[in-house]
């Protein structure tokens, strides 16, 4: 039904590829302007707390894709303040569909696309920078640590949505934990403070998105000194929060009241 519902509004737009297509190269665009803001930094200084320029990159890369899937897929979910305010949530729950699918496929647009561009260009020219060895297990935390990375920010994207059951105009708090959250994982988490990083650890889990498996990676040690395990423990860490997320959302379609609207 997700597919079904994403391709109408793909059809939809497909109706002016035009603008269709300028929309998507705009957003790769202006996309790349996080990268270029990391380039900058490095122009002036050769490391940034402790890390080179190809590790930073390599953070952003898979930071920025793990995001962009997320935001296609999810995204939108943001908008269910609005419809609880206007009172289109209550035509949403007496259709045959799942309101969280029609919230999340809701304006579907090709031009969300534009935002994987620049984020696989620059995770490819990281990865053909970096300076490790490359074993079997680095090799396959690649695509394991974007996985659960985009599980992770979906599961956030999903938690801040249902939390506008009860906080109807929380939409630019809930920024500060995807967007913001989006913008903290580009860079390293020695940056910041070991109390934050604590936070971001233990609360929200925004240091799994790939802070933890880079570490790996990048054979780097631990801050925080946390156990070595705790680096492989991003897939179990976004099905813990995706699960919180759906208890989240079922209990706000449990305990909402129609607006009368």
């Amino acid at each position: 039904m997700y597919r079904l519902l994403a391709w109408t509004w793909i059809r939809a737009a497909a109706q002016y590829p035009v603008s269709m297509v300028l929309l998507a190269l705009v957003t790769a665009v202006v996309s790349t302007l996080d990268a270029a803001a990391i380039l900058v930094l490095f122009s002036r200084a050769p490391r940034i707390a402790g890390f080179g320029a190809s590790e930073v990159l390599f953070l952003y890369g898979t930071s920025a894709l793990s995001f962009a899937f997320s935001d296609i897929v999810l995204g939108t979910t943001e908008r269910l303040g609005y419809h609880v305010r206007e009172g289109s949530l209550d035509a949403m729950l007496v259709r045959p569909v799942s309101p969280l699918v029609q919230i999340a496929t809701e304006g579907f647009t090709p031009r969300r696309i534009g935002k994987l561009v620049p984020a696989v260009m620059v995770l490819v020219y990281a990865l053909d920078r970096l300076d490790v060895s490359w074993t079997p297990g680095r090799v396959a935390m690649v695509p394991v640590m974007v996985l659960s990375g985009t599980a992770i920010f979906g599961g956030l994207w999903v938690l801040t949505g249902a939390v506008q059951f009860v906080l109807v105009d929380s939409h630019g708090a809930s920024k500060s934990l995807t967007y913001g959250g989006a913008f903290l994982t580009q860079y390293p988490m020695t940056m910041f403070a070991r109390d934050f990083v604590r936070g971001v650890t233990f609360v929200v889990p925004l240091a799994f998105v790939n802070w933890q498996p880079a570490l790996y990676v990048l054979d780097r040690p631990d801050p925080l000194g946390l156990p070595g395990a705790v680096r492989f423990a991003s897939p179990a860490v976004a099905a813990v929060l995706g699960a919180v997320a759906a208890l989240a959302w079922r209990a706000g379609l449990r305990h909402y009241r129609s607006t009368g609207s």
